[in-house]
């Protein structure tokens, strides 16, 4: 790239008519420094990158929209809480052009949607997912009465004792896990060398068989369903042996002569016997 390009590349050419009395590049060539994303600046919108705060549903055809996807949307001020600006996020939903519209809730520090999509809700139980309930604004202000402070107090030491038999034996269990590192590793090391073992084994029978793929070890489905064909095949070709007998049989029969005259030829044998005493 010549140094001309390189420099209308970075923004960074001044034409020959450009004099410094003229202001910027920007003033210059009657444009703003953020280009596009300030065409609507005059009504008080700036173009941004806005990035999806939770999961939601779009309210125009019900399609999911994950947290973490990406919008260009309208930015705008719509209006203060103190001295915070309240802002309003307008975009567009990828899956079908319905317009969404997020605002910045600045007293419980979130996002709100204002219109055209829902929120979804995934709320979990603390025993559910294992962890500490945290108190509310009612109890903390509740625990400056002292004889309310006893009584929780009672509560937390009763939890405790619960709780506790259940917090020493977890314990136990992972300090006998983790007390002697070197045991745990050799043991997991001697794990793996026996795996690899196994599998080198397997590799090399499958190689003598001639087969280019690892042969598993066998189960006992695996046994059950051998079997059952085996079973099958058998029963297949010993039908096969007698359907051969039978048919060899037939074959030496006609081939020596021995075989059963029909009633049709019987009866034109008879008729022939009769015309000859006749005659």
């Amino acid at each position: 790239m010549s140094t001309l390009a390189a420099a209308r590349a970075d923004n960074f050419y001044y034409p020959p008519e450009w004099e410094p009395k003229k202001g910027g590049l920007n003033k210059f060539n009657g444009q703003h420094a953020l280009r596009e994303r300030a065409r609507k600046l005059d009504q008080g919108i700036l173009i941004i990158r806005f990035e999806m705060p939770y999961h939601i549903w779009c309210g125009g055809c019900n399609s999911m929209i994950a947290k973490g996807v990406r919008f260009n949307a309208e930015k705008k001020q719509v209006g203060n809480y103190y001295s915070t600006k309240i802002w309003s996020f307008t975009m567009k939903a990828p899956c079908c052009k319905h317009v969404i519209v997020i605002q910045t809730d600045p007293k419980n520090c979130e996002y709100l949607v204002i219109s055209g999509a829902q929120k979804k809700v995934e709320e979990f139980e603390p025993e559910d997912a294992e962890t500490m309930v945290l108190q509310f604004e009612e109890e903390k202000n509740k625990l400056v009465d002292p004889f309310y402070r006893l009584e929780h107090q009672e509560e937390d030491l009763k939890k405790k004792k619960e709780a506790e038999p259940l917090l020493v034996r977890l314990q136990k269990v992972s300090d006998s896990r983790h007390l002697d590192d070197y045991s745990l590793n050799k043991s997991l090391r001697a794990k793996l060398r026996s795996q690899k073992k196994r599998v080198a084994e397997e590799e090399t029978s499958a190689r003598k068989m001639g087969l280019g793929i690892r042969l598993l070890p066998p189960s006992e489905q695996d046994i059950a369903a051998a079997k059952r064909v085996y079973s099958s095949n058998s029963k297949r070709s010993e039908l096969e042996v007698k359907r051969r007998r039978i048919n060899a049989t037939k074959a030496s029969e006609l081939l020596s002569g021995g075989f059963k005259s029909s009633s049709l030829t019987r009866g034109v044998g008879s008729s022939s016997s009769v015309f000859k005493n006749r005659a």
